[in-house]
C-alpha cells in the first residue's frame, strides 16, 4: 500500500467548510431578515414611487445634453477599476474562508484520518479471510419433492 505523505486537508475543502458554515449562520437569521425587509419595503413604497416620478423628469431633461463618448470613456476606466478591486476582494474573502473552516473542521480531523488510514493496513492474509467468508456462508438448501401426481 502506498503510505501517504501529506497530511494536511487541503485549502479549498477548507474553504468549503468555512462557506458552509457562514451560510447556515446567515441561514438562521433569515427570518427575523425577512420580517425586518416587509416592514421597511411596505412604508417605503409610496416614497419610492413619488422619488421615481420626479428622477424620471429629470433623467429626461439630462439626456438631451449628455456627452455619451465622454460616458463610455468613464464607464470604461471605471470597470477596468472595479474588476481589479474585485479580484483583490475574492482573494481576501478565500483567505478569509480557509482559515475560518481550519477553525471549523479542527485539527482532530488530521488525527482521525492518521487513525483510518493505520486501520486500513491489511493485517490479516487473504486467504484466511476467503476461508472465513466461506465458512460463514449459509449453504444452499434442498428442495423438498413431491409425490407425483396421481
Amino acid at each position: 500500500m502506498t503510505e501517504q505523505t501529506k497530511t494536511r486537508i487541503p485549502a479549498p475543502l477548507y474553504a468549503a467548510a468555512g462557506a458552509g458554515d457562514l451560510a447556515y449562520q446567515q441561514l438562521r437569521k433569515l427570518p427575523a431578515v425577512i420580517t425586518d425587509l416587509s416592514d421597511r419595503a411596505a412604508a417605503s413604497l409610496k416614497t419610492a414611487n413619488d422619488t421615481a416620478n420626479t428622477t424620471a423628469a429629470s433623467l429626461k431633461t439630462t439626456a438631451t445634453s449628455t456627452d455619451f463618448d465622454k460616458l463610455r470613456e468613464t464607464a470604461t476606466a471605471s470597470a477596468v477599476a472595479f474588476a481589479h478591486a474585485a479580484q483583490e476582494r475574492a482573494v481576501a474573502v478565500y483567505t478569509a474562508l480557509v482559515a475560518h473552516g481550519e477553525r471549523v473542521v479542527g485539527t482532530g480531523v488530521v488525527e482521525a484520518a492518521d487513525a483510518v488510514n493505520a486501520d486500513m493496513v491489511t493485517t490479516v492474509e487473504p486467504k484466511a479471510v476467503e476461508a472465513a467468508a466461506e465458512a460463514s456462508a449459509p449453504k444452499p438448501r434442498k428442495r423438498a419433492t413431491r409425490p407425483a401426481a396421481k
